[in-house]
């Protein structure tokens, strides 16, 4: 307890000091808990996808399409126990700004394949039975004010037009990580306008959804579906989700590289601010630890006295970072929820912190102690008066 006691005193001799320190380390790991915070998100369709779906696109790109009849072939092969598929439609609510992910899918197959998704059995007839019908995640129903039955018109990207349709539906996601801003509309709409304006994009699809029981048969199934349409016009490649939402990332793998980088710049500025802290601190007590030394204090218990007061610094600073962090992240999420979907600080970026600030705390006190114990007791008390 008096040692405690003592810690705490010596940390606050020099309270500006002390509080300018802590502050620093407060702004840096809030900063660096947001930046890790940054890459979770980047990664969450990632740790979102399931084992046993795999997803078929066309082998040159995304953006070229599929003809509809592969269905069948796909849905007779070996180990096949569920079928969907859609389109990325890419409309826009109102203005440019208002981008959400908003797909046209089979509306009787779809979410027979992401039971994340969590819709009422109510709602989700209502959605079948009308040809323009929509099921919509609730934290995009939250942002927008929709209510069931109101109207929605999207103004279309890839397929221009106004396109109207009726919010019959909405979904809440059954883990933290699934994705409630998505909306689904049904795809049968959708390829009856193509036909009248542009037949050439007709009864065709931009993926099909695979769903099978054993995860161990990935890899064959993927491989029978390719061999299947090898030498066709619209050749395929599929792969597990876990695979398909990767290839998404890699394409801003450079920006994620970027954000790991300036977070472990943060911890160097933190060691940074500590070691000169604790610098200063124990050329200041050289006297001090020389009496400490007269009275028969070993090495060992001034060593702990130098790192104590370290990690009792950087760990008070390190506990009001996460503090912070929380709601930090909380308001950072509401602001780029369109490109974030899913945010949240996850158990890891709080291990990493704690593993940081510790690290931190002791590397900064190594050297000040190495010089206050290779110091005589002469030495000491010469800086004494």
């Amino acid at each position: 307890m008096n040692i405690l006691k003592l810690l705490y005193r010596n940390t606050f001799r020099k309270k500006l000091r002390t509080s300018l320190t802590i502050l620093g380390i407060t702004i840096a790991i809030l900063s660096f808990g947001l930046l890790r915070t940054v890459v979770s998100a980047w990664y969450a369709g990632v740790e979102a996808s399931s084992a046993t779906r795999l997803v078929t696109r066309n082998a040159i790109s995304l953006v070229f399409l599929m003809p509809l009849s592969y269905k069948e072939k796909i849905r007779h092969i070996d180990s096949v126990t569920k079928l969907s598929y859609g389109n990325w439609f890419g409309g826009v609510y109102i203005e440019e700004k208002n981008f959400f992910p908003n797909f046209a899918v089979d509306h009787e197959t779809y979410f027979d394949l992401y039971p994340e998704f969590l819709i009422s059995a109510d709602h989700l007839a209502a959605f079948k039975k009308d040809r323009k019908g929509v099921i919509a995640g609730e934290k995009i129903v939250k942002k927008f004010g929709w209510k069931l039955g109101d109207p929605i018109v999207l103004k279309g990207t890839i397929m221009p037009g106004n396109w109207e349709f009726i919010l019959r539906g909405i979904y809440r996601g059954r883990d933290k990580g699934t994705d409630e801003t998505q909306f689904f509309f049904h795809w049968d709409y959708m390829n009856e306008t193509v036909k009248k304006t542009s037949h050439g994009r007709a009864d065709k699809v931009g993926f099909y959804v695979i769903g099978i029981a054993d995860p161990d048969r990935a890899a064959a199934v993927s491989l029978s579906v390719d061999n299947t349409f090898r030498n066709t016009l619209a050749e395929t490649l599929t792969e597990t989700e876990k695979a398909f939402q990767l290839g998404f990332v890699s394409m801003s793998e450079a920006i994620v590289i970027v954000i790991q980088l300036v977070s472990m710049v943060i911890i160097i500025i933190i060691l940074a601010v500590v070691a000169n802290t604790m610098a200063m601190t124990a050329r200041e007590r050289t006297g001090e630890y020389a009496v400490f030394k007269t009275l028969g204090f070993g090495k060992w218990r001034i060593a702990g006295l130098i790192f104590g007061e370290s990690l009792f610094i950087t760990i008070i600073g390190c506990g009001l970072g996460i503090i912070l962090t929380f709601p930090v992240v909380e308001k950072f999420g509401k602001a780029m929820s369109t490109y974030f979907p899913v945010f949240h600080v996850a158990p890891e970026t709080i291990i990493l912190d704690i593993i940081a600030t510790l690290f931190v705390g002791s590397l900064a006190a190594v050297v000040p102690t190495y010089q206050t114990l290779r110091n005589t007791i002469a030495e000491g008390l010469r800086g004494i008066g």
